[in-house]
């Protein structure tokens, strides 16, 4: 992030919007707990233990490397709305599918409307 006020990401845009700032910030946290649910999803998968630790550490990976391909403030591909939004789903979808998966399925479904909630008020505040 830069402090200048020269691009979207920036920290002075922050300033005097401390709602967006603060869903910013609970993006964030968001991106990490759907990153550590597909890892504990993984290493809790029934089976053999070369399976578990293959999917604990692939899952989140695969995961971190879409996002910052595609859906990073600073991704390496610039994607249309639609194709960003898409990246999302799937990878914060199944950090919520993960909870899910791992036998918590209240906790799923408020992870996925917290998501949903949270997505859909940082992209409407970001392309203001």
């Amino acid at each position: 992030m830069t402090v200048s006020g020269d691009g979207p990401n920036d920290l002075a845009g922050l300033r005097g919007r401390p709602w967006f700032a603060a869903n910013e910030v609970l993006a964030f946290l968001l991106e990490v707990i759907a990153v550590g649910a597909l890892a504990w999803w993984g290493f809790t998968v029934p089976g053999s233990t070369a399976v578990s630790v293959a999917l604990g550490i692939s899952a989140p990976l695969v995961a971190v490397v879409l996002w910052g391909l595609f859906a990073a403030p600073r991704a390496r591909f610039t994607l249309p709305l639609a194709g960003v939004l898409a990246v999302k789903t799937v990878v914060l979808g199944g950090g919520a599918a993960a909870v899910y998966g791992a036998g918590h399925p209240a906790a799923a479904a408020v992870l996925a409307v917290v998501l949903v909630a949270n997505t859909g008020c940082a992209e409407f505040f970001r392309r203001r």
